[in-house]
């Protein structure tokens, strides 16, 4: 009896076993059937505002004097007195007198220049008298005409070309005497200077180079495809160059940024056969006056930088570079939340953002992050 359990019981229990999962598999709920959805991609969006624009063009360059001059002198000698104003950096004003050279041999030429007038004058008077003597005498004794040379005329002539070329002689000498000072063209400052108290300085030879002060240029150069944003100044044959836009430029000094306005005056007659640019010149009025903001002058040498007014476009809509596909093309989203396809003109494109003269609407949905892969009508949704 034990043996024949032994041999029954593992048999009954697996076919209890197999009739209670037979049980439980058909007592289960069969799972519901569902078809697999696809989420839309999320997309970012911005409101299409139409605006006006004022275009600017950028650009930069160095400060330089409008008028600049070698200090030169016309008469040789020795340096006797100096300017205070007559240092490296020095202000001066206009008809200041910046040095003087020993005037004492020019004026012993001077006195010997009039003595010569004087000798000059006498014997003209005395040619006159003669040839006065001389057309009497032959009216009181010569028969028919006399020669100029009886009439004494080319003694006077000599005499009076005598005495016109001792007034010259004067007149250089006094010159030369005034020159002994060398007065300042303009009100300026001083750039350089080769000369001081006590030098032998000869006829022509370089003592300093000065600069005005009332206006300050900077030359700017400016791309060819830039011209169109602007009103150049340009000049024609038989016509007068017209005052330019306005133009701000700014530069870093003492750890702090400063601007000057200023005008573009003209352009250059030539363009860079290198970059292909041209150059305009910027034109600042009275760069050493001392500002409200207390900003340091405008000094010759310094780099700045430029921002010249352009044209005022109006109607423009603004859109992030990211905006735009590789065929620069965008996508705005319609009111049924899909992406469109829109071809659109671009006006310019700036470091971050580009200007759409035409192709969009105002209120409409751009598309801000357009997906990689994407067809005309996909569906989208909205942050």
């Amino acid at each position: 009896m034990t043996r024949t359990l032994k041999l029954v019981l593992p048999v009954v229990i697996l076919l209890v076993g197999a009739a209670a999962a037979f049980v439980l598999i058909n007592a289960r709920e069969r799972p519901e059937a569902r078809v697999a959805e696809v989420a839309a991609p999320l997309v970012r969006v911005e409101e299409v505002r139409l605006q006006d624009v004022r275009l600017t063009v950028l650009s930069q360059g160095t400060v330089s004097p409008r008028t600049e001059s070698a200090v030169v002198p016309e008469v040789s000698g020795r340096v006797i007195e100096v300017s205070p104003s007559f240092v490296v950096g020095g202000f001066f004003k206009a008809d200041e007198a910046l040095l003087r050279i020993d005037p004492h041999d020019y004026r012993q030429a001077l006195i010997q220049a009039r003595s010569s007038v004087t000798r000059a004058e006498v014997r003209l008077a005395q040619e006159q008298a003669e040839a006065e003597v001389a057309r009497r005498e032959w009216n009181d004794l010569g028969r028919g005409d006399a020669s100029p040379l009886t009439r004494r005329e080319p003694q006077v002539a000599d005499a009076r070309a005598a005495l016109a070329a001792a007034g010259a002689a004067v007149e250089r000498a006094t010159r030369d005497l005034q020159r002994t000072e060398i007065r300042a063209p303009y009100a300026g400052r001083v750039r350089t200077k080769q000369v001081d108290v006590g030098q032998f300085v000869t006829r022509g030879s370089p003592l300093a180079t000065i600069y005005a002060i009332d206006y300050a240029e900077i030359r700017l150069p400016l791309a060819d495809d830039e011209l169109a944003f602007v009103d150049l100044p340009l000049v024609y044959r038989g016509e007068s160059s017209a005052r330019g836009p306005g133009v701000v430029l700014s530069a870093e000094f003492a750890g702090r940024r400063h601007e000057w306005r200023g005008t573009i005056v003209r352009t250059e007659g030539e363009i860079d056969p290198m970059s292909r640019m041209v150059h305009t010149i910027a034109q600042v009025k009275n760069p050493y006056a001392r500002g409200d903001d207390h900003r340091p002058p405008l000094a010759a040498g310094m780099y700045v930088q430029a921002e010249i007014e352009g044209h005022l476009v109006r109607g423009v809509a603004v859109a992030p570079r990211t905006a735009f596909r590789e065929d620069d093309r965008l996508l705005v989203v319609d009111e049924d939340d899909r992406l469109r396809f829109r071809d659109v003109e671009i006006l310019r494109r700036l470091d971050d953002s580009v200007l759409i003269r035409s192709g969009l609407a105002e209120g409409e949905q751009l598309c801000l992050n357009p997906p990689s892969a994407v067809t005309d009508g996909m569906r989208v949704r909205v942050r």
